[in-house]
Formats: structure tokens, C-alpha cells, sequence
């Protein structure tokens, strides 16, 4: 059977109030710092650069990550220049920051 009346709720001193500022504070903090190390360190995958393609493909659960170097990136850079999909028309851009598109053969 629930309370035949509402306790008293207890008057919040001067001390809990700081106690209640230092956590938020505390975890502003935490957050803060995990967004920049999030923003400075993105992770193993960078930029395609240097021979190698990193793309953010659509996928049912949300996004995969296609992450080649070398002969497979050659491979699935020759694939998207060729092929006209929405798959091709998001590698050709990375293909082209590692340095692995049509046109670097004219140089």
C-alpha cells in the first residue's frame, strides 16, 4: 500500500549543491575530452592517400567501411571507373585522393 502521506522532502544544503556541480562539472569535462580526442584521432582508417581507398559505403545496418591497399585498391579503383553504380560513383572521389585514378597514367 503506498505512503497514506508524502514524506517531507529534504531541504538541499549549500554542500550538495557543490557536490551536484562538481560531478556535472566533471562530466562536461570527461565529454569535452573525449570529443576532441574523437575529432584528432579519427582512427586506423584515415583519408585514402598514399595507394590506399577508405569508403563509407550504404549498407542495411547503417554504413560499412571498404578499407584497401594496394593490388585491391588498384583493382576496386579500375572496377569504379568502369562500372556506373552508386557504389563506383562513391569509390571514384577516394580513388582519386590515393592517387589511383585514369589520369595518373598521363602524367
Amino acid at each position: 500500500m503506498p505512503f497514506a502521506a508524502q514524506p517531507q522532502a529534504e531541504p538541499v544544503t549549500g554542500r550538495d549543491k557543490r557536490r551536484i556541480v562538481i560531478v556535472v562539472a566533471v562530466l562536461v569535462a570527461v565529454l569535452a575530452g573525449v570529443g576532441i580526442w574523437a575529432a584528432a584521432r579519427p582512427g586506423s582508417y584515415g583519408a585514402s592517400k598514399n595507394g590506399c581507398i577508405t569508403v563509407t559505403l550504404p549498407s542495411t545496418t547503417g554504413g560499412a567501411l571498404l578499407h584497401q591497399c594496394g593490388a585491391a585498391a588498384r583493382a576496386t579503383c579500375r572496377q569504379a571507373f568502369v562500372g556506373s553504380g552508386n557504389v563506383a560513383a562513391l569509390t571514384r572521389p577516394q580513388c582519386r585522393l590515393a592517387g589511383l585514378g585514369p589520369d595518373r597514367r598521363r602524367r
